[in-house]
């Protein structure tokens, strides 16, 4: 019913030709430069509108109602949010009464400041030594990235001294098997996957059920579990994947150990709906915002901050480029000043 595919180290010397998943597997040439100037560099578009009006807004004057109002329409249209950017707007309230502050260049650093406290409890430490196998799931919408990034969380976790094995939940959508195939022969592990026939249906609970135990008798360190993408509004589908999650339990008690939810940064403020909905269905526990490199608007880590301002989910990782090496850990601070430079 499933099929073990255990990467060779160099797929060519096979005379086989490796599939590749999409455009992200080609990894770029490695250069010489930090991720604190690759996420300067993703987060561009956003910093080049934001920063532009921001600078504007703070070059001098007086700080009045005016003032207020028009740095409420610059947060808003950066995708911040409501509840975000009102909590940014009376920390700054608070900040002039108790300091006395009369000029708008003064007020620049302290919404830098503000904006870096309230996207710190997204950065929680991660450890996944806490269980052997630790089993991460998957989920999130159709198309934002699920798949790519359980590849590079690969990659990831390898470069951390732990081993990892794939399992290829999504059964429904057509390329997902063999897209994460290939990702597994990029990175050398070994993945867990339903018959390719298509016309045997695999059930994705008894393929991720499949792929725990296989880890737990080869002593893998980290269970990486792919799901089909699905609609929040396709009730029967939400249902399925709760039973998904029951499963894994079957096959591992208090697994899975992290439940992850993939966010495509360019969707704004429905990836608030999102979060709600999936949490509500799977309680989720981090999340993973692709894409902030496209067209995002980097506000809406701050949406999700201001959404949950007393039990944050932690914000696991942010993907700002089509590298390998381009998904790492949220850093508040990192975030902000290349954000807000």
């Amino acid at each position: 019913m499933f099929s073990f595919f255990k990467s060779k180290k160099d797929p060519a010397d096979s005379g086989e030709t490796p599939a590749k998943p999409d455009a992200e597997l080609e990894s770029k040439p490695e250069e010489s430069i930090s991720f604190a100037s690759k996420l300067k560099q993703g987060l561009a578009r956003t910093r080049q509108n934001l920063g532009k009006q921001l600078s504007g807004l703070f070059s001098g004057g007086k700080i009045d109602e005016e003032f207020y109002e028009e740095l409420e329409t610059i947060l808003l249209t950066s995708d911040i949010g409501v509840s975000a950017t009102h909590q940014l707007l009376e920390n700054l309230r608070k900040q002039v009464r108790r300091d006395a502050l009369t000029d708008s260049i003064q007020l620049k650093q302290a919404l830098k400041e503000s904006l870096i406290a309230m996207l710190e409890p997204l950065a929680q430490p991660f450890d996944t030594t806490t269980h052997k196998p630790f089993v991460i799931m998957t989920t999130g919408v159709n198309g934002v990235g699920k798949t790519t990034s359980i590849g590079k969380l690969a990659k990831y976790f390898q470069t951390q001294g732990q081993s990892v094995l794939l399992a290829a939940g999504d059964t429904f959508r057509a390329a997902a098997r063999e897209q994460l195939i290939a990702w597994g022969e990029r990175n050398n592990v070994t993945v867990i996957a339903p018959d390719s026939d298509p016309d045997k249906k695999s059930d994705p609970a008894a393929v991720i059920y499949d792929a725990v135990n296989s880890a737990k008798a080869r002593g893998i360190d980290i269970v990486l579990a792919d799901t089909a993408g699905r609609l929040t509004t396709q009730l029967h589908l939400m249902e399925e994947i709760k039973k998904v999650k029951r499963v894994i339990a079957k096959a591992m008690p208090d697994a899975p150990h992290e439940v992850l939810l993939v966010l495509d940064a360019n969707t704004g403020q429905n990836a608030i709906a999102q979060v709600r909905a999936f949490n509500d269905a799977l309680n989720v526990t981090g999340l993973i915002l692709t894409k902030l490199d496209g067209t995002a608007k980097g506000g809406v880590v701050a949406a999700i901050a201001g959404q949950y301002p007393e039990n944050p989910p932690a914000l696991r990782f942010i993907g700002i480029g089509e590298g390998l090496d381009d998904l790492r850990p949220f850093d508040a601070r990192e975030f902000v000043e290349a954000l807000l430079d």
